[in-house]
Formats: structure tokens, C-alpha cells, sequence
């Protein structure tokens, strides 16, 4: 069982999902294509033949979300509620939600996104490809998570999963009643949860949560997640042993967001190499970057060209602390009580492979269908893993 490291947090009813933003978008064009104002996700380790291969993956969504399309007018609206911070104390935080414009709603979905890097890019400030399930008659709620959004001006803690799963779960709770209030309750009370990459973690933490402390207020239908780092510990461990990693900006993202979460106190020059701390908040915190244009920026090839020797060595004191918080803010410690849909592919140069086996590992005999195969890199996996969630529900 993973140990409580914060103070137990008590939902307390905020009846209202306070709109900032609104809007309505077409899912398919005049000539059938994606709409382009749906925001993909980016591949960080894309080259040219690789960006080709997304177009035709592009095209493939497109037909298949559209091929079944419940709606092809979405309406969304960006808005804010009140969750609770790292310390469990109130905090105003934001999201999306997304509706099919007419018709009955079926259920809600309750997204975990990807890792993202600029602020313009978080869901309440554009349309997350994930919102594209909304077209076969479902609600659709992303949260931005502590740090984007009206919170762009904190430190987002990357990968401390109690802290991200809560901002989660916390819209969700605050979507149900204005749901309900505008006339859009879906006709059932159960959830289906979504995520992939940081999402797909993510979204087992919600799991996770919700079986511990909100099973009546949000009662699971089913949970699909891919490409997700389940295992942070082994994670570490693939990069330093090969000294390299498929997203090089997510090294300085998950010590700093799991420094923050956990407040281990860490010195951050006890990680990373000068020229990476010199520019760490302008590249990092000021949230002016992609995931992309970061790792064009660090330059960096190899884990050793940004990470010190004390902190590729996990017994060094430091390393050490960093490394235990690791293993905790890993989601392979529950007993999912609900089927699971888990997807990865095998060439996912981002997010090791081994968080799939070690996933496979862990929940062996419980209800999960596994689909591991080669569906190429990390970002054209996304892709693959939105069609066959869309063909599925």
C-alpha cells in the first residue's frame, strides 16, 4: 500500500463549474478531413519520415472517430473549480469539458492529458485531441493540473501522481452538477477513464483513488490507458543504464515535479549540469515551450549531457531520496476492481517499453486486456490507441 503523504482531503460539494470560455467546433471539415484547430499530440521524437507516417495517421482517426460520429458539432467550454493543492489546501484550478451540441449524453469521461510543455497548449486553452470522443455522445472533461491554466504561474508537479489524480478526480466531481444543472446529465452514472502517456499514468492513479475514496460519487464503467510510465523507478533505471532517453526534457520535469510534490527538499545542482540550470526556468517553468522545441533547446543527446554523476547514481544519498519517491508516486501498488484496456507499442522510444511488462506483470488474473505490438513511435501510438478507444466504446 502506498504510504499517505498528505493530509486526508475531504470533497466538499462546489456546486458550480464556473465558464470562462466557450465555444463550438465542427469535428470533420466540409471535405471530411480533422478539423486542424484539434490539437494532436506531438511526438518529441519525430523526423521527417515519422511526421509523414502521422499524417496518414491523422487521416486514420479522422475516419474512424468520424465513421461512427454520434454528433459532428461539439460544443466546449473552458472553465474553473475549486480542487485542492499539493498540501490539500483549496486552490482554484482549470479544464474543459466537451459535449456533443445535441442529443442525450451517455457517460461521462474523465480524461488524464499527455505531457505538454507551453501553457497555450493545456486543455482549457485549446481543443485536446481526447475531446474527440465527445462526438459519439459523451461528456468529455480534461483538467489542466496544478501549474497550467489559471495555475501557469506554479511549478506543475510532474509525475507526483496523489497531487495530478486529485486535480482529476476534483473536476470531475465539479462537472457532475453543472452536468446537471444545464440539462446534459449523462443517462448513466458511471465514468470511463482516458489517459495516455503522463495521462495514461495518470489515469490509473484516478483509478486508484476513486476504488479508495470516491467509488459512490464516481462508480467506474471502464478505464483505457496507454503509453503510460506506470513505473517510475524503472523508468529511471532504462535511462541511466542506456544514457538516453527518448524525451530528454522530461529528466529535469520528473526530479522537480517529484521534488515539489513529495517536498523533498532537493537542490536541483545536485542533478543536473550548469548550462541545463541556467536556463532551466526560462526553458521549463515559463510554460513558453513545447515538449519539441524543450528538447531542441537542452541539446542533449544522452542523459549524461544534463544530469550529473551524483545524480545518475541512485546510492548517493540524494539520488536515493529521489529514487524512493520514485517508487512511490509509481502506480503499480492497487488491485483494480474494474476491466482495463492497457496499450503500448513496443517502439515507444519515449516511454520504455518495460512500463508495460512490469504493468503486465503486476496485474496478471485481473480484468485487463493487454495490446502491446509494434503501432510505431510514442506519438503515432497516441493516435493509434484514440482510434481503437473510439472503436471500442
Amino acid at each position: 500500500m502506498m504510504a499517505c503523504r498528505h493530509p486526508q482531503m475531504v470533497f466538499e460539494d462546489f456546486e458550480t463549474f464556473k465558464v470562462f470560455a466557450s465555444g463550438e467546433t465542427q469535428v470533420a471539415m466540409a471535405d471530411g478531413t480533422l478539423n486542424p484547430e484539434i490539437r494532436l499530440m506531438e511526438d518529441p521524437s519525430a523526423d521527417d519520415p515519422d511526421t509523414k507516417i502521422a499524417s496518414t495517421g491523422v487521416s486514420n482517426l479522422a475516419t474512424a472517430i468520424l465513421g461512427s460520429v454520434f454528433c459532428n458539432s461539439l460544443v466546449h467550454v473552458s472553465g474553473t473549480y475549486t480542487g485542492h493543492d499539493i498540501d490539500g489546501s483549496q486552490i482554484t484550478l482549470s479544464g474543459k469539458l466537451l459535449l456533443p451540441k445535441e442529443g442525450p449524453v451517455k457517460n461521462l469521461i474523465i480524461v488524464s492529458h499527455y505531457t505538454i510543455g507551453a501553457n497555450y497548449e493545456c486543455p482549457s486553452e485549446t481543443f485536446p485531441m481526447e475531446g474527440l470522443l465527445a462526438a459519439k455522445g459523451y461528456a468529455v472533461c480534461v483538467a489542466d493540473y496544478i501549474g497550467f491554466g489559471v495555475t501557469a504561474s506554479r511549478v506543475h508537479p510532474y509525475m507526483h501522481t496523489e497531487s495530478t489524480a486529485r486535480s482529476v478526480v476534483d473536476m470531475a466531481l465539479a462537472v457532475k452538477p453543472y452536468l446537471k444543472h444545464i440539462g446534459r446529465e449523462p443517462e448513466s452514472d458511471e465514468v470511463i477513464l482516458v489517459g495516455y502517456s503522463q495521462g495514461g499514468s495518470t489515469t490509473m492513479a484516478v483509478m486508484r483513488m476513486i476504488q479508495r475514496r470516491f467509488a459512490s460519487e464516481l462508480p467506474i464503467k471502464k478505464v483505457y490507458c496507454g503509453g503510460g510510465p506506470y513505473d517510475l523507478a524503472a523508468t529511471f533505471d532504462s535511462a541511466i543504464s542506456q544514457d538516453r532517453t527518448g524525451i530528454p526534457c522530461a529528466i529535469p520535469m520528473i526530479v522537480q515535479g517529484v521534488n515539489e510534490g513529495d517536498n523533498l527538499g532537493l537542490n536541483l545542482a545536485d542533478f543536473f549540469k550548469p548550462y541545463l540550470l541556467e536556463h532551466y526556468d526560462e526553458w521549463i517553468n515559463s510554460k513558453h515551450y513545447t515538449v519539441k522545441q524543450i528538447n531542441m533547446l537542452m541539446k542533449a543527446q544522452n542523459v549524461h549531457d544534463v544530469m550529473t554523476e551524483h545524480g545518475m547514481d541512485k546510492h548517493n544519498p540524494n539520488t536515493a531520496r529521489l529514487y524512493k519517491a520514485l517508487m512511490i508516486n509509481s502506480v503499480l501498488d492497487f488491485r483494480p476492481q474494474h476491466p482495463i484496456y492497457m496499450f503500448h507499442s513496443k517502439d515507444d522510444e519515449t516511454v520504455p517499453f518495460v512500463n508495460a511488462q512490469r504493468a503486465e506483470k503486476y496485474f496478471k488474473g485481473w480484468d485487463i486486456t493487454f495490446d502491446f505490438d509494434h503501432y510505431g513511435k510514442h506519438g503515432m501510438g497516441c493516435l493509434r490507441f484514440i482510434i481503437k478507444v473510439s472503436q471500442q466504446l
